[in-house]
């Protein structure tokens, strides 16, 4: 239940040739202490309860507990949220041995492109695409609790 990542800024929209599926994502946030967040989110045809515990210093490991719920428990669910949902489009591109998510953004973060990529290791290696640009790993503007709050269209 620990999820290590790392997250960077995407420099141009080659990733999407390369997308293997794409998907649409709702979600919003019930609790967006630093400490603790609950996110709930509509992504296919199903809705995800999360909970998310804070950031080890370097921005890499946190606690991560996922739990599958109906799409009708989800849209009941986000009406609770705090203010700023997310509406963004994943996708899911294949680079040697990982998948990385790519995660283009609308609304108030229009213009905003974020690639992660979960390890199984803080020092495992991986392949970095061409279009992968500046790491943004453990900069807590880029969470997307955090986006909900200050969107990348005020910076």
């Amino acid at each position: 239940m620990i999820e290590i990542e790392r997250k960077f800024l995407v420099t141009s929209e080659m990733f999407k040739t390369e997308a293997s599926n794409s998907y649409s994502i709702k979600q919003g946030f019930l609790n967006s202490h630093k400490k603790r967040t609950v996110r709930i989110r509509l992504k296919k045809d199903m809705g995800y309860l999360t909970v998310k515990g804070e950031s080890t210093s370097n921005g890499l490991s946190r606690f991560e507990w996922e739990k599958e719920i109906s799409v009708e428990e989800a849209e009941s669910l986000l009406d609770l949220c705090e203010k700023g949902i997310i509406n963004k489009i994943r996708y899911e591109i294949k680079c040697g041995n990982h998948i990385f998510e790519v995660d283009e953004f609308f609304g108030d973060n229009s213009g905003l492109v974020i690639a992660e990529v979960e390890l199984n290791t803080e020092n495992e290696k991986f392949i970095k695409p061409d279009w992968l640009g500046e790491e943004v790993t453990g900069d807590v503007k880029y969470y997307n609790s955090q986006l909900s709050k200050n969107p990348y269209t005020n910076w």
